[in-house]
């Protein structure tokens, strides 16, 4: 199994790999009985006490943005509010309507309860700056549904043209940091990318990738590839797995390679 995924990473015939593949089979799990007889239990035992100290959930985590957006003196929700309203003036020049005004209310209440105005300061810093270099850019998603940000200039969508649902972005029963998705011109992405590493330091900064999870028959077809079989029974095998065998796992003999990463161009997305 461990070659077959070295070969399919690879995109190599097993055949060919040569050196490429693990020295020897010794990375498995190994069961309790053959532990036993490997090492004293001693070693075993402390082994126990060790992973009963690894006690870390990925629930502790929690965001942190970044501070040194907020003027001296000023609060986050405060500084939200400031430019918020700054924005609606421009967006308004006749004066904000009064259901637009009550909806921002709306969601600045339920934003500055849960706790996230720090990251619609951290978007919007990466807009304005995009904007103040003529850098085309645009927020899509449920981020539309939000009056705060087409005030602060993240989206397009005009609450007078369109009812918002603002808990499709926002929920507090669900509990989740939102989500804003910006998409920049692919031939100046790079600019903002280097703005956001000297702003805030290439530690603090990150690309992350997207990631495709196998089903039974993409699995078959590059299992069969990596094996060497002929195409016509590659194609053979992969059309005897349908849709519903992913489902039932009725097919659960077949290798399944975890996650394997997609090839994709840094920073095609903002999230």
């Amino acid at each position: 199994m461990q070659d077959t995924l070295t070969a399919v990473r690879l995109k190599t015939p097993l055949a060919d790999c040569g050196f490429a593949l693990a020295r020897n089979a010794e990375q498995h799990l190994r069961s309790r009985l053959r532990l036993a007889q490997l090492y004293r239990p001693a070693w075993l035992q402390a082994s126990v006490h060790v992973a009963e100290g690894c006690s870390f959930s990925l629930g502790e985590l929690r965001y942190e943005y970044p501070a040194e957006l907020v003027p001296e003196g000023l609060t986050p929700i405060a500084h939200l509010r400031a430019l918020t309203a700054l924005g609606a003036r421009e967006r308004y020049p006749q004066g904000t309507p009064a259901s637009v005004q009550a909806q921002i209310e709306k969601e600045m209440g339920l934003i500055e309860a849960l706790r996230y105005e720090a990251f619609f300061l951290t978007v919007h810093d990466i807009v304005r700056f995009a904007r103040s270099k003529n850098i085309l850019c645009q927020g899509r998603g449920s981020a539309a549904n939000s009056a705060v940000c087409y005030c602060l200039g993240i989206t397009e969508v005009n609450p007078m043209h369109t009812t918002l649902l603002f808990e499709r972005f926002i929920s507090r029963e669900r509990n989740e940091p939102p989500d804003i998705d910006v998409d920049f011109e692919h031939e100046r992405r790079e600019e903002v990318i280097q703005y956001i590493y000297a702003k805030y330091g290439t530690e603090r900064t990150a690309l992350a990738a997207a990631l495709s999870t196998y089903r039974t028959r993409g699995a078959v077809r590059d299992t069969g590839k990596a094996l060497g079989l002929d195409e016509p029974q590659i194609d053979a095998l992969a059309r005897s797995v349908h849709w519903f065998d992913d489902a039932t796992g009725s097919h659960s003999a077949w290798p399944r390679p975890a996650s394997m990463p997609m090839r994709r161009s840094p920073g095609a997305g903002w999230s």
